[in-house]
């Protein structure tokens, strides 16, 4: 299948080589060297990415449940924009650079946007090219699409002794992955309380990321997923 990266890079060559109203159709030496040059450099960049060969892992490029492996699915997208739209919670967005040159405008999951609808299957319904799979719900619902993590240097219950526990009370999942324990700690205050300190399991985290999105601390939560441990990559996994 044409890589879709491969259409703009031409394009753009054409457009640089293509005259000017009222140029002749002869081209300078140094234009023709300089598109041709640029053109070929700018496509094996994108190719031999190594975030597009699946060598190397972003923590940030988290893909829709059903995505297929990253290879393919640079090969199959075709940055329609379908998936976005239908996100009921606006957390698929355009990717920035998360998956290099090739990956540009493909989509990925923003959780301090929106999160991965639970009960939800919407992007691979719509997707025309089977770059994210339509799935039933109860195959979706098992789908990881990456992994939460406690910050605790901002995790209020665990930086400071405040009560919290909004994203245990928001985890989806039938058995909870996020559980809380009840620790003794001193406040900012200097005093003893009594808190519920959040841990996420990992057999049960499917990284919807409702736990960052909801999470009061707004600058950056308390809590975070990464594209560690998705299902569609065997490598991309924690290794203990």
């Amino acid at each position: 299948m044409k890589r879709w990266s491969d259409n703009i890079i031409w394009r753009w060559i054409l457009n640089l080589l293509r005259p000017g109203k009222g140029a002749g159709i002869s081209l300078g030496r140094r234009k023709v060297l300089t598109a041709g040059t640029l053109g070929v450099g700018t496509a094996c960049l994108s190719r031999v990415h190594p975030q597009a060969s699946g060598r190397v892992f972003n923590p940030a490029l988290i893909r829709p449940p059903g995505a297929v492996a990253e290879p393919e699915f640079l090969s199959r997208c075709i940055r329609c924009g379908e998936c976005m739209k239908v996100c009921p919670t606006n957390a698929i967005q355009p990717a920035g650079l998360e998956a290099g040159i090739e990956g540009l405008w493909t989509p990925v999951l923003n959780m301090d946007m929106g999160y991965c609808e639970y009960e939800c299957t919407l992007c691979g319904q719509v997707c025309p090219t089977d770059a994210i799979r339509e799935v039933p719900l109860e195959e979706k619902q098992k789908i990881k699409i990456g992994q939460s993590f406690v910050d605790k240097n901002r995790c209020l219950p665990y930086a400071s002794g405040r009560p919290c526990i909004v994203c245990e009370e928001h985890c989806p999942t039938s058995t909870k992955a996020i559980w809380v324990e009840e620790i003794e700690v001193t406040n900012e205050s200097g005093q003893k309380v009594l808190v519920q300190q959040p841990h996420v399991d990992p057999a049960l985290c499917v990284g919807c990321g409702i736990c960052q999105n909801k999470c009061p601390i707004k600058d950056r939560s308390g809590i975070y997923v990464t594209s560690v441990g998705e299902t569609r990559n065997s490598e991309n996994q924690m290794l203990l």
